[in-house]
C-alpha cells in the first residue's frame, strides 16, 4: 500500500498518511498518521493537544483505553500523558503512557560485545511482542548500531526506544576523552531521523551530584550515567546533555521523539535506595520536565532500580510530585538484591507496587539480569512477569477494563471453559500448554484436585 503525504499550505491545517498494516501482528491495524502544522512545521503531540486538535493517535490510543479523545487530549496538552510516536516512524501502533492509563510494558534487546547478532534481537523483538509488550528498546553496543536499529525498527510496529549514548560510547569504544558535545548532540539527531520514538537521555546528573555518589556501596551502575560522570570529571566541565538541554528540545520537537529522562544515578543495591544523590537527580529532572514542556516536547521519567518494598511508594509519589506528574518508567523496582536468576520476579514485586502508585510504563526484567545477555525465554518470562505486575496495579487503580477482564476469567474458570481460560490468560501459551501436559487433560477438571474438585457439582448439604 503506497503512503501518500498532502502538502500542507500555510497556516494550520491537517495532513493525513495512509500506513499499512504490519502483517506480523497479532491484529492487523491500518492507521491515519496525523501531522499538523504551523508554518509549514509539524507540531508535536502535546502541541496540538494544547490547541485543542485530537489527533488519529490520540483517537487510537482514547479508544484503546476506552476514554474519551477530549479527555486524552487534556492529559497530553498537561503532559500527564504522552504518546511515543516520531513523525518518521511510519507503520507505529500508537501507545499511550500515563498513570491514568493501563501500565504498559517495555521490553530492551541489543547486541554486546561477545553477541552481535542482529537477527537474534531482532527475533528477540518479535518474541517480546508476541509475549505482549508495549515496546521495544535497543540497548546494543556492538556491531554497526544504526543498521541495527533500522532493521529492528522495521521488523515491529511497537514504539520504539533507544539510548543514543550507546551508540556514542561504541564509536569512541569506551574512550570518554575523545567525545566532543557536538558529536553526543549529531548522534541523537541521527537516532530521531531514523524514527526513534522514545530516547533515554542522561541529562540529571551533574557535577554537583558527583561526590555524593562516593558514600555508595554501588556507586553508579548506570552505564550512560557512569560515561557521562567520567566525561565531566575528565573535562572538568558541566554534563553537556544538561547544559545543551534546548538543543535536545529542538530535535525531540523537530520529530515528536517523546525524551525520557534517564536515572543516570539509579540506585544499584537496596543500601543506596533513597539516599542523597538519587534525590538529588529527580529534583533536577523535575525543573527539565517543565523546560521540555515549554519547548513543546513530550517528556516521561526514569526511575529506580533497586529499592525494598516499604520504600516504593514513597519514591514513586515523590517523582510523580518533583516531576509534574509525568509518566513515570521505572525498572523493577527490584525489592531484594539476592534474586540472581530469578530477577523477574523481585522486579514484579516492585513493579506491583509501583503501578499502583502511579508508574506508567515498566521495563522488564529478566531471569538474565545481572547475568548474561537474555535469549527467547528469557524475553518472554520477563514480558509476561511484567505485564502481571501492571495488570496488578492497574486492578488495583481500578484502570478502565482491567477488573472487568478478570471478572470473565473467573467465569471462565467458574464454568470450566478452559478455551475461554486460556484466551483470556496473561499468557496463553503456557496455560494452554500446562493443561494439555495433564493427565486430566481430557476432563472437565485439573490434575491438582480431580474428581475431588470444589467447584464440580451442586452443594449439597444432606440432613
Amino acid at each position: 500500500m503506497n503512503l501518500t503525504r498532502v502538502i500542507p499550505p500555510e497556516g494550520v491545517v491537517e495532513c493525513y498518511e495512509l500506513i499499512k498494516p504490519h502483517t506480523g501482528s497479532v491484529r492487523f491495524f491500518y492507521f491515519l498518521r496525523y501531522v499538523s502544522f504551523t508554518n509549514g512545521e509539524s507540531m508535536t503531540q502535546i502541541e496540538s493537544a494544547r490547541k485543542s486538535i485530537i489527533t488519529p493517535e490520540m483517537a487510537i490510543v482514547a479508544s484503546d483505553e476506552q476514554i474519551t479523545p477530549e479527555v486524552l487530549r487534556d492529559l497530553i496538552s498537561n503532559g500527564e500523558v504522552v504518546i511515543p510516536a516520531n513523525h518518521h516512524h511510519k507503520n507505529i501502533k500508537c501507545t499511550g503512557l500515563g498513570s491514568v492509563l493501563r501500565v504498559k510494558v517495555n521490553a530492551n534487546v541489543g547486541t554486546s560485545p561477545r553477541n552481535d547478532s542482529v537477527a537474534m534481537e531482532i527475533e528477540k523483538a518479535r518474541t517480546a511482542q508476541s509475549a505482549g509488550a508495549d515496546a521495544i528498546m535497543d540497548l546494543s553496543i556492538a556491531g554497526n548500531i544504526s543498521e541495527t536499529r533500522r532493521r529492528i525498527i522495521n521488523a515491529t510496529p511497537l514504539p520504539f526506544g533507544s539510548v543514543p549514548l550507546y551508540e556514542i560510547m561504541a564509536q569512541c569504544l569506551g574512550d570518554y576523552k575523545k567525545v566532543s558535545a557536538e558529536t553526543m548532540i549529531s548522534v541523537i539527531k541521527a537516532q530521531a531521523a531514523d524514527g526513534v520514538d522514545f530516547m533515554t537521555v542522561h541529562c540529571g546528573i551533574t557535577r554537583e551530584a558527583l561526590p555524593m555518589t562516593e558514600k555508595r556501596q554501588m556507586g553508579i551502575v548506570s552505564r550512560g550515567g557512569s560515561f557521562i560522570a567520567k566525561w565531566m570529571k575528565y573535562h572538568n566541565k558541566e554534563n553537556p546533555l544538561y547544559e545543551h538541554f534546548d538543543a535536545l528540545c529542538t530535535i525531540a520537537r523537530e520529530y515528536d521523539v517523546t525524551l525520557s529522562l534517564g536515572d543516570a544515578l539509579r540506585p544499584g543495591s537496596l543500601a543506596d535506595a533513597g539516599d542523597e544523590a538519587q534525590y538529588s537527580e529527580i529534583d533536577v529532572l523535575g525543573s527539565l520536565v517543565s523546560r521540555a514542556r515549554n519547548n513543546g516536547v513530550q517528556v516521561i521519567v526514569e526511575g529506580p532500580g533497586h529499592v525494598p518494598m516499604h520504600m516504593i511508594r514513597e519514591q514513586v509519589l515523590y517523582m510523580r510530585e518533583k516531576c509534574l506528574n509525568a509518566p513515570l518508567y521505572l525498572l523493577g523496582p527490584l525489592v531484594t538484591d539476592r534474586a540472581a536468576g530469578h530477577d523477574h520476579i523481585a522486579a514484579a514485586i516492585g513493579g506491583a507496587i509501583a503501578a499502583e502508585a502511579g508508574t506508567s510504563f515498566l521495563c522488564y526484567v529478566t531471569p538474565a539480569e545481572h547475568l548474561r545477555l537474555p535469549d527467547l525465554a528469557d524475553v518472554r518470562e520477563g514480558v509476561i512477569a511484567a505485564r502481571i505486575a501492571g495488570h496488578a496495579g492497574d486492578i488495583a487503580k481500578n484502570t478502565a477494563g482491567a477488573r472487568d477482564l478478570n471478572r470473565v476469567f473467573s467465569d471462565c474458570r467458574h464454568n470450566f471453559n478452559w478455551n475461554g481460560m486460556f484466551e483470556h490468560a496473561i499468557d496463553p501459551e503456557k496455560a494452554r500448554a500446562y493443561r494439555h501436559s495433564s493427565t486430566h487433560e481430557k476432563s472437565d477438571v485439573c490434575s491438582m484436585c480431580g474428581e475431588f474438585c470444589s467447584m464440580k457439582g451442586p452443594l449439597e448439604v444432606n440432613s
